[in-house]
């Protein structure tokens, strides 16, 4: 079975994720104008990466802590809680894009153990069910505009402007990416748990890489998310238009086209009855309970001014399932750690294999659709 939909939902402190009040109250009075001490603390059901909590005041103001997680890392660029800052605060202050406030990042590991920063908390809605099933179709229709119009009001912001100049480099994202991911990977590969038995290679990674690098998409350059998705998106309480984009910890400078593909993978997706990967894929558009793919294609084409159909667009489809796939592996690799976040992170670390497969397959598929043009 799939996840359960939690949307803000929170629980308890999971054991080994407790935060120490006696440090963490001194420092927010300190840094949060207007904060009435004590707090209560709890902890955010979703985000498998960086552990995420709600602090609620004596007044009932709340706001939400993410830090960096406990321990040895397995990479010293993943879980960067200050990029997540710099770039909120960048948005927040200087563009139209729905992002929360900002009120502090800490650096001093003393306070809480690791780095954290805290922001505002959006009341509203977030969908884990990308097919919004529960809502009428219309807003369905009109949810997945929004999230369109917000990515390209993303797309179309001047990183230089905004003061995100060296935030990453403007070119060369996907060579780049394989790259990183490849090392990545390796390194959550020789993980171990605690009965030292290793986590082992993703399946097909080197096949992978090679067609990435002999099939790359024409380069382009914008802010990246980094992990635009439905359930990283908070909705207006009752009007079906975003209210905030959440989760910048992979935001880079980038390619475009890899934030619109995270974003509409699941059209291919295979679509199969009982599966925890169900999609979209196949189901015939008159039949799909959300907008076609083209339609959401050519509205993002319309709102940032590029050329519909997209040239080599499968490559970016493929690209985004290998890029998942490394994703869920090193959740797979916190889960041996002992490090995973998510009370659901077993589920996720078990879809690796799957997904890497996918990638495979989508690579295959326009392989033989060049083959015959």
């Amino acid at each position: 079975m799939a996840p359960k939909e939690h949307g803000q939902n929170t629980t308890d402190v999971r054991k080994g994720y407790q935060l120490d009040a006696a440090q963490l109250e001194p420092y927010l009075a300190k840094a949060i104008s207007g904060i009435s001490l004590p707090i209560k603390v709890s902890q955010f059901k979703l985000g498998q990466s960086n552990p995420t909590y709600l602090l609620t005041d004596v007044k009932g103001q709340r706001f939400v802590l993410r830090k960096k997680p406990a321990g040895a890392l397995l990479s010293s660029t993943a879980h960067a809680v200050e990029r997540e800052y710099r770039i909120l605060k960048a948005l927040g202050e200087n563009s139209n894009v729905p992002v929360p406030k900002v009120y502090t990042l800490c650096e001093d590991v003393s306070v809480i153990g690791t780095p954290f920063y805290v922001m505002e908390f959006l009341q509203g809605r977030i969908f884990s069910d990308i097919t919004l099933s529960k809502l009428p179709f219309e807003e369905r229709r009109l949810c997945w505009l929004s999230a369109i119009d917000t990515l390209a009001k993303l797309h179309k912001v001047d990183h230089v402007a905004v003061g995100l100049e060296g935030y990453g480099k403007p070119t060369g994202f996907y060579r780049r990416q394989i790259g990183s991911l490849s090392k990545v990977a390796a390194a959550q590969a020789a993980a171990k748990d605690g009965e030292g038995n290793a986590v082992g290679p993703i399946p097909g990674m080197e096949e992978m890489a090679v067609w990435f690098k002999n099939n790359e998409v024409k380069d382009s350059t914008s802010i990246v998310h980094g992990d635009y998705k439905m359930d990283n998106l908070v909705f207006h309480p009752t009007e079906p238009r975003v209210i905030g984009i959440l989760d910048w910890e992979l935001s880079t400078i980038g390619h475009p086209y890899s934030d619109l593909a995270n974003l509409l993978n699941p059209y291919y997706t295979p679509a199969i009855e009982g599966s925890p990967m169900g999609g979209l894929g196949g189901i015939p558009d008159k039949d799909l309970p959300i907008p076609p793919v083209n339609i959401l294609l050519e509205r993002y084409c319309s709102q940032t001014s590029r050329p519909f159909p997209i040239d080599n667009w499968l490559f970016c489809i493929a690209f985004s399932f290998f890029r998942m796939s490394v994703i869920l592996h090193g959740i797979k690799a916190r889960v041996a750690r002992g490090q995973a976040s998510s009370a659901e992170a077993q589920f996720y670390a078990n879809l690796t294999d799957s997904v890497a497969e996918l990638a495979l397959q989508i690579a295959q598929q326009s392989t033989t659709t060049k083959a015959k043009l």
